[in-house]
C-alpha cells in the first residue's frame, strides 16, 4: 500500500464514521411540538447553536481518530482504540434516539454517563500514544459535560415528560 493510501484511508474512514454518527443523531432529533413544550432552563443555548457546535465536535472526533490511528501501534492497542471509537459513536447516536425519538430524557440522562465515560476512556487510552489526538477530544468532553447538566435540568423541570 502506498503512503497516500495509508494516509487517506484512515481519513476517509474517520470522516465517514463521524458523518454516519452525526446523520443518525440528526435523523433521531425532532425539535417539533413535543420538544418545544418541554420546560428548559433559562441558560440553555439557542437551538440554532447545537448544529454548528456538533459539526465542530464531530470534525475534532474524526481528527482524533485519524491522529490516533497514525500514532497508536498496529495490533492490539490500535484495535482497542477502534473499539473505543465505535462504542463512543454508538453511545453518541443512542443518546439522540433516547432523548428525541423515544422522548425519554430520563433514559438519555442515564445513558449520557456512559457516553461521558467512553470519552474519558478514549482520552485516557490515547494520551500515551497521541497527546494531540487526546486533546482533540477535550472539547467533546466539555460539550457532553454541559449537555449532561442541561439534560439533568430538563428532566428536573419535566418530571412527567
Amino acid at each position: 500500500m502506498s503512503w497516500t493510501q495509508t494516509t487517506l484511508i484512515p481519513i476517509a474512514v474517520a470522516a465517514a464514521a463521524a458523518t454516519a454518527v452525526a446523520v443518525v443523531g440528526a435523523l433521531a432529533t425532532d425539535t417539533g411540538p413535543w420538544y418545544q413544550r418541554l420546560a428548559k432552563p433559562s441558560w440553555q443555548p439557542p437551538d440554532w447553536l447545537f448544529a454548528p457546535a456538533w459539526t465542530i465536535i464531530f470534525a475534532l472526533i474524526a481528527a482524533s481518530a485519524v491522529k490516533s490511528w497514525w500514532d497508536v501501534p498496529a495490533g492490539g492497542a490500535r484495535q482497542y482504540v477502534v473499539l473505543l471509537f465505535v462504542l463512543n459513536g454508538a453511545l453518541n447516536a443512542l443518546w439522540s434516539v433516547l432523548f428525541f425519538a423515544l422522548r425519554r430524557p430520563d433514559w438519555a440522562l442515564a445513558e449520557v454517563s456512559l457516553l461521558w465515560l467512553s470519552i474519558v476512556a478514549l482520552i485516557y487510552f490515547i494520551r500515551d500514544y497521541s497527546e494531540l489526538g487526546a486533546w482533540f477530544l477535550v472539547p467533546y468532553l466539555l460539550w457532553v459535560s454541559f449537555a449532561s447538566i442541561l439534560n439533568f435540568a430538563i428532566v428536573r423541570l419535566n418530571p412527567r415528560s
